[in-house]
């Protein structure tokens, strides 16, 4: 394999693929990018986990076609390091690869192509394309409510499926919970319900950044693949049960606080400063267009702040974990939220409005 490529798009596609590469393997292999030069003036990038996978191809121009792999953090290093503006030379033969750019010389040991592993896809049937604005919304507005706890493994990830002839995303960790409501594209009619796993929503995201037009997406029961252009996402999906969150989605919460998000998420980070890491707990006092934010730590003291709002029903307390309650608040682009309470230990709702494609469960901490 002979090829030459520009440093800063060599670059480009090492950054998308190097990050799927874990940085400890018990496998050699992992641990390589694969890199295959095509006469027809490109090279294809391609890294893998046995979960995810990212194939990135870019222009390059090819003097002899062939494929190796090689470290992949050490190419990406290698790269990062080279002059600005510099051609990079890629010649592989007899298990060495020998980068050279300018006056920088380069040689790596390379394990064979055949050796490395690729996601059988298999047939995916459900096929539909989705704008990447709002495949960014989707994710933005629901990732951090994504459950990191291992036990819990079927809450490691987006839920999405079609019901109500809509496509929704829903995250939740068990104390609070994310969905997103968008139109249905065209194709997702007989969609299965799926979980796209933390690490491939992660992977996505950053990829999204490069795009502007649509995203195709295939799936099928098991897997589902990406297509953004130059790179091609695969991943496994999470082979579990989502639970019926629509159950935890209260419906007659009666007492309705409306206030200005970014008020209200200053004022609950300001108290909170004093809250022990622990507990986190910040109590909410209602009353008649009041609210009273406070926390008091036995280590720290006492703090409070008063937050305008508009709140006619009965008087009460409740608390909540500070952070994601500020998770929540950070998500709300308008000027106005509703937050929509019970009592003290009920589940409470946060949206927009009615009409918002966005909705948030946050349950109460005893205070």
């Amino acid at each position: 394999m002979k090829a030459t490529i520009e440093r800063a798009t060599l670059l480009r596609g090492l950054s998308h693929v190097q990050s799927v590469v874990e940085r400890r393997n018990t496998i050699p292999i992992l641990s390589n990018v694969l890199i295959e030069a095509s006469l027809e003036g490109s090279i294809r990038l391609m890294a893998t986990d046995l979960d995810l996978q990212i194939d990135e191809t870019v222009p390059a121009a090819v003097d002899q076609a062939g494929a190796t792999t090689v470290s992949a953090h050490t190419l990406f290093d290698i790269a990062r390091k080279l002059p600005e503006g510099s051609q990079v030379e890629l010649t592989a033969a007899e298990g060495k690869i020998k980068i050279n750019a300018g006056r920088a010389k380069f040689e790596l040991g390379t394990l064979p192509r055949d050796d490395f592993p690729v996601i059988a896809e298999g047939e995916l049937p459900t096929v539909f394309e989705l704008p990447a604005e709002t495949l960014k919304q989707i994710i933005d507005k629901t990732r951090f409510a994504i459950s990191t706890e291992e036990t819990r493994y079927y809450l490691n990830g987006i839920f999405l499926h079609v019901a109500d002839d809509v496509l929704k995303a829903a995250a939740t960790d068990g104390h609070r919970l994310a969905r997103v409501t968008v139109a249905r594209p065209d194709g997702a009619e007989a969609m299965p319900d799926v979980i796209v796993p933390r690490k491939c929503v992660a992977e996505l995201r950053k990829l999204l950044d490069e795009v502007d037009g649509s995203v195709g997406v295939s799936l099928s029961g098991s897997k589902i693949r990406f297509d953004l252009g130059a790179a091609i996402l695969t991943s496994k999906l999470i082979d579990g049960t989502f639970p019926d969150y629509s159950r935890v989605i209260p419906q007659g919460n009666d007492k309705i606080l409306k206030i200005d998000p970014r008020s209200f998420m200053q004022g609950v980070d300001r108290v909170s400063t004093i809250a022990t890491e622990k507990t986190r707990a910040v109590k909410m006092a209602l009353d008649r267009d009041r609210i009273t934010l406070s926390v008091s730590s036995p280590d720290n003291g006492t703090a409070a702040e008063e937050v305008p709002g508009e709140y006619a029903a009965q008087p009460f307390e409740i608390g909540f974990n500070s952070r994601y309650l500020m998770d929540i608040l950070g998500q709300v682009e308008g000027d106005l939220v509703e937050v929509h309470l019970a009592d003290a230990a009920a589940p409470t709702l946060i949206r927009e409005n009615d009409k918002s494609p966005a909705l948030y469960v946050l349950m109460p901490m005893r205070v």
